[in-house]
């Protein structure tokens, strides 16, 4: 198993063969180390329709012939794309070939704006519980802080590894991201995500890792977590 970030709020899971990628923004992300032609992947998952999520998913699963599961109005819209998707809601858990992946809430919103500027409403946004060679891991994708935190945690848990959002402005900020951490989830690692794209997201990783109690990995793109 191998789990590795890779800017903005990109996780790619490699487990079983398999590989999985979670909201791969590519195209427009100046921070991240990969490039569309070169990713392959079996699965896309995304937690929302927000642009700087979906990002690149349609060539990527036109290059890769893969699946693309989402919640089910972001489904339909890469069915409209001519893309093979599994639409899943809250609460739903799906099997993929490197693990599982269940729906749980998040507080934020979800949209995806096209080209002519026509926006499109794509449901509810998520956060991911993923459980991957008996690891279970909490992508929170773009939230503020809500106190279910903890309650996600004590069903799905113990959370492993922990990815959360800590740019502010769009989400939590380093407090909020820190108190989940600390008081809601309680991960054994946790990886902050969402930050430094956009000047709004400029956030000081070394505070949050200060101010967090589990294993705090701040990674560049391209670097896997150490278990």
């Amino acid at each position: 198993m191998n789990i590795s970030f890779h800017g903005h709020s990109i996780v790619l899971i490699e487990n079983n063969g398999k590989k999985a990628i979670i909201d791969p923004f590519i195209n427009g992300n100046e921070l991240t180390d990969l490039k569309v032609d070169d990713v392959k992947v079996d699965y896309i998952i995304l937690t929302h329709g927000h642009n700087d999520h979906v990002g690149d998913t349609i060539e990527i699963a036109k290059n890769n012939n893969a699946t693309v599961i989402a919640p089910v109005e972001l489904a339909d819209l890469m069915d409209q794309n001519g893309v093979e998707a599994v639409g899943m809601n809250i609460g739903g858990t799906v099997d993929f070939e490197a693990g599982t992946v269940k729906m749980v809430h998040a507080f934020h919103s979800s949209s995806f704006t096209h080209d002519d500027g026509t926006i499109q409403y794509t449901g509810m946004p998520t956060g991911l519980i993923l459980n991957v060679d008996g690891k279970k891991i909490y992508h929170a994708g773009d939230t503020g802080l809500f106190g279910d935190m903890k309650l996600i945690s004590e069903v799905n848990g113990p959370i492993d590894l922990l990815f959360v959002p800590v740019g502010d402005h769009f989400t939590m900020g380093i407090d909020d991201a820190s108190y989940a951490s600390n008081e809601l989830i309680k991960p054994g690692i946790v990886v902050p995500v969402h930050y430094d794209t956009f000047p709004p997201i400029k956030a000081d990783t070394g505070k949050f890792k200060e101010k967090v109690n589990a294993d705090c990995q701040v990674l560049k793109p391209g670097e896997s977590v150490k278990f």
